[in-house]
């Protein structure tokens, strides 16, 4: 009902940029005000949550871990988010991946059990 496409992936070097665009499309969006998540996974790791953005991109939280470095966004009108990510580590090299939340309480969007439809992926590797 709802497909999600991540795009911008790549290899960067250390204290570089990249931009992470996610595409949704899908009838669920017609009339939704969803919220919209981004996540990695790194091999060997758990999911790990990097931020949230509201419908209308007034409330936006981030991890710690990426605090001050990345940036979320969306534009309603192209039903597209964005992860801007600025100061790249190495330690951010993982899959990242966008989802968005239809069904579950906000208490829970900082966990990837309160999204309900998932992109695919898009690898990110920052080398030293």
């Amino acid at each position: 009902q709802v497909q999600l496409v991540e795009s911008g992936g790549g290899l960067v070097q250390a204290g570089g940029s990249l931009s992470l665009s996610c595409a949704a499309s899908g009838r669920l969006l017609v009339g939704s005000r969803y919220p919209m998540g981004w996540f990695r996974q790194a091999p060997g790791k758990e999911r790990e949550f990097i931020g949230t953005i509201n419908w209308t991109g007034d409330n936006i939280q981030y991890a710690d871990s990426v605090k001050g470095r990345f940036t979320i966004s969306r534009d309603n009108a192209k039903n597209t988010v964005y992860l801007q990510m600025n100061n790249l580590k190495p330690e951010d090299t993982a899959v990242y991946f966008c989802a968005a939340a239809f069904f579950g309480p906000p208490s829970m969007l900082t966990t990837a059990r309160g999204y309900d439809y998932w992109g695919q992926g898009t690898q990110v590797t920052v080398s030293s």
